[in-house]
């Protein structure tokens, strides 16, 4: 049997290691251009669920465990990558829910549990990938009856095969010559859980060299750089401390009826069941209350007195839960989220100073400060979402590696989420000129995603990594001009290759061009590039913006 203690130190173990290898994750990505990398990314997931699980006592059940790395993993989660296995673990949560120790048979369901909340969150999932490693990983031991140390072995076993096949399933790595980063990923993670299940002793640190600021042997109270703190919610449940001695706070008012016994009866009877009871009443209706582990009970009784209106049960264990969690997030960040005030809100991902000035502009209430490489993570954005003071939120993730996490942002809000499916900067900042305050939310989300096809993005950045696309040859540091995400040319001169990627892109009823240039662009170097494409394309209207952007030294968008 897996063990609450087992299952906890082989999520920490396994934590750490992937911290500890990320970097060599990381140099797994085909696309030499900088982004928010695989090991990166799954790391500081990982990373969100040390120092809670740390103050886990022995004594904890398989149940309590994967709940909380569920918890903090979907909280914690960045990039693509990130939610994918924090999704591939809520399996875990819902395949041990209630249980003190897990056999082989709920190993079997977590994985499936996962891998098919896994698959149904990408919209058109792709073979070869991370999902495809878990998937076959499950499927091998989908009508296993082994033990659980056996069966994990083989799942083990099952997700090398699996990502050593990856690259006949996509072309991009066969020609690279790499497996899939997110299934390596998966592999480490799957490779120490078996280790610590089969008795190795479990990690305890990490250097602080890769990321990592304390020791978890030492202080319990391990965390990393960048990734959300999980706080202590200790310090301040004793705010929300009263005794619950019962489970459902339960109400409703009965229309008497014309033989309506006397309402003692029904308090008598409610008292039998639970606590905090009152039942009061007037020539027509009786006021009942009461704190009960059986609503249903009371709904019975009171339907023999008359016909019920108003009925309203509370989960009052959950209500408690979700409050000190709220406090302590008030109490750790001073974070309050907002009251709605209008309509419709815009919570809205981007980088520089000067791009978030523009969004600003445009009617943005929160800008959550991430793009390429430094995804930002569900739970950052579900904060910006809270602050946003509206009733429904348009959330502008501009980056296609920050989508699925805003959607999962999105589910965990106590307000109406709209993800518009924004990829780059330009879309974003056309989605939001498309806004109309006076129409209905359903004719904004659809003339904001519509608007996404009528603007062209560039973007000239450099090569991180070496590598050979389509059969080029590409070094690190050389200056690549990307179309819309792909690449399309190389070369040595930013400018040069910034005024072969706007010829590429225009086209005859060009009318907008639009230049944003980021911090490693300085206002001589921007303006030479202004004055060449107005005279070379004096039909279209000219706009250059100041960005600040890093990564990127100029987002083009031609419309």
């Amino acid at each position: 049997m897996i063990t609450g203690k087992l299952l906890r130190d082989a999520f920490v173990s396994s934590a750490y290691v992937i911290a500890e290898k990320k970097r060599s994750v990381d140099e797994l990505n085909v696309y030499p251009v900088p982004d928010g990398d695989t090991g990166t990314n799954m790391s500081m997931t990982m990373g969100n669920a040390i120092a809670e699980l740390l103050r886990m006592p022995d004594s904890c059940t398989v149940s309590e465990v994967a709940e909380t790395t569920a918890a903090c993993l979907l909280r914690g989660a960045r990039g693509n990558s990130g939610v994918i296995l924090s999704l591939l673990f809520r399996g875990f949560s819902k395949g041990f829910a209630g249980l003190e120790e897990a056999d082989s048979s709920d190993l079997i369901r977590a994985l499936e549990i996962g891998v098919k909340a896994a698959y149904k969150a990408v919209m058109k999932p792709t073979e070869g990938t991370i999902l495809t490693v878990a998937r076959l990983s499950y499927e091998a031991v989908e009508k296993s009856s082994d033990e659980p140390i056996t069966l994990w072995n083989i799942v083990v076993s099952a997700s090398k095969v699996a990502l050593e096949d990856t690259p006949n399933q996509l072309d991009v790595l066969k020609r690279a010559g790499v497996v899939d980063a997110g299934g390596m990923g998966l592999v480490i993670i799957f490779e120490e859980m078996l280790r610590v299940f089969s008795g190795g002793e479990p990690r305890k640190k990490i250097e602080a060299t890769d990321g990592w600021t304390a020791d978890g042997d030492k202080s319990g109270n391990a965390t990393f750089v960048g990734a959300v703190s999980v706080q202590d919610f200790s310090s301040v449940v004793g705010e929300f401390d009263e005794v619950i001695n019962f489970t459902y706070c339960t109400e409703f008012i009965v229309r008497k009826n014309a033989d309506c016994p006397d309402e003692t009866r029904l308090r008598a009877f409610l008292e039998t069941i639970g606590d905090c009871v009152v039942a009061v009443s007037d020539d027509d209706i009786i006021k009942v209350h009461v704190h009960t582990d059986h609503p249903g009970k009371a709904i019975e009784e009171g339907l023999l007195f008359g016909s019920l209106i108003n009925l309203k049960i509370d989960n009052m264990r959950f209500q408690h839960e979700n409050k000190a969690r709220e406090a302590a997030l008030v109490k750790e960040t001073d974070f309050v989220p907002a009251t709605p005030e209008k309509d419709f809100g815009f919570a809205v991902v981007s980088s520089g100073r000067g791009i978030e000035e523009l969004f600003k502009n445009l009617g943005a209430d929160t800008v959550i400060t991430g793009g390429q490489t430094m995804n930002p993570s569900t739970d950052d954005i579900l904060k910006a979402i809270l602050a946003t003071p509206a009733h429904t939120v348009f959330v502008l993730p501009n980056n296609k590696n920050i989508i699925m996490a805003a959607e999962q942002a999105g589910k965990l809000a106590d307000r109406e989420v709209c993800v518009i499916p924004t990829r780059f900067i330009p879309q974003g900042i056309t989605a939001m000129m498309n806004f109309d305050p006076d129409a209905d939310f359903e004719t904004n989300r659809m003339n904001m995603i519509k608007a996404l096809d009528n603007v062209r993005t560039g973007q000239v950045t450099f090569a991180a990594r070496n590598s050979d696309i389509d059969g080029k040859e590409i070094k690190q540091g050389e200056i690549l001009a990307l179309d819309n995400g792909k690449m399309l040319l190389s070369d040595t001169d930013i400018n040069k290759a910034a005024g072969k990627l706007i010829k590429h892109m225009s086209k005859k009823d060009t009318a907008f061009i639009t230049i944003i240039y980021g911090s490693d662009i300085d206002d001589e170097k921007a303006s030479a590039l202004e004055t060449y494409v107005k005279n070379r394309y004096s039909d279209a209207d000219v706009m250059l913006v100041s960005g600040g952007q890093p990564v990127y030294y100029y987002i083009i968008s031609v419309e």
